[in-house]
């Protein structure tokens, strides 16, 4: 199935979903571990009837759904169409969901030689020196977040290799880097705004506020 674009998952009536990354997100407050198991069981009847299997991790008080069609590396209607019927089966529950919870982390190392160092990484944070997809690398079992490379010219330390990116849903974005500026940082460049902006501590380091808009 085709990859929809950001305005197209946006107009789905997805009001419990944000798109992060390359996934669909939400957090569904099931204040309770018996609750948020129930629902994790309807939830994997559903997957099991569509044919179509999302990442669930339950806690005590609430429950985070992923839903992303791996085959093609995004959001797809198969997963807009499971959202939907996730959130009816959580509304006939008595269940809320809270979609300006969900966070993304992603870590992101400037290199001039990402097929030189990608292999030590992928070995060193999966166990796998194979375990890359392009310019990513990918752990299959969701132990550590997906660390990607950035290509620019070689250049020596102590230039900031390293930076976050850390994903938001597109209406909390704007809360967030405010509480940033307010705690210290500084805005270091909003041209890319609202898809990514980067901020920085007192000491220059850097990270980045993403989101899906502009993409």
């Amino acid at each position: 199935m085709s990859i929809l674009t950001t305005p197209q998952i946006l107009d789905a009536g997805l009001d419990d979903w944000r798109p992060l990354a390359q996934a669909l997100h939400t957090r569904f407050l099931t204040r309770d571990f018996t609750t948020g198991l129930a629902l994790v069981s309807a939830i994997g009847a559903l997957a099991e009837e569509a044919g179509h299997h999302p990442d669930l991790t339950l806690t005590y008080p609430h429950v985070d759904v992923k839903l992303m069609s791996h085959d093609s590396s995004g959001i797809t209607e198969r997963d807009t169409d499971l959202a939907h019927r996730i959130s009816a089966l959580a509304h006939e529950r008595g269940i809320l969901a809270d979609a300006s919870a969900p966070t993304v982390l992603e870590l992101a190392l400037d290199t001039a030689d990402s097929a030189g160092i990608g292999p030590f990484w992928a070995a060193l944070l999966t166990g796998d020196p194979g375990a890359l997809h392009g310019d990513d690398v990918v752990d299959p079992t969701g132990r550590v977040p997906l660390l990607w490379f950035q290509h620019t010219d070689a250049h020596a330390t102590p230039r900031q290799r390293f930076h976050l990116d850390v994903w938001l849903p597109h209406d909390v974005a704007g809360a967030r880097i405010d509480a940033a500026v307010a705690a210290g940082g500084t805005v270091v460049d909003d041209a890319g705004a609202p898809s990514f902006t980067v901020l920085a501590d007192t000491d220059g380091n850097r990270a980045c506020v993403c989101t899906a808009l502009g993409r």
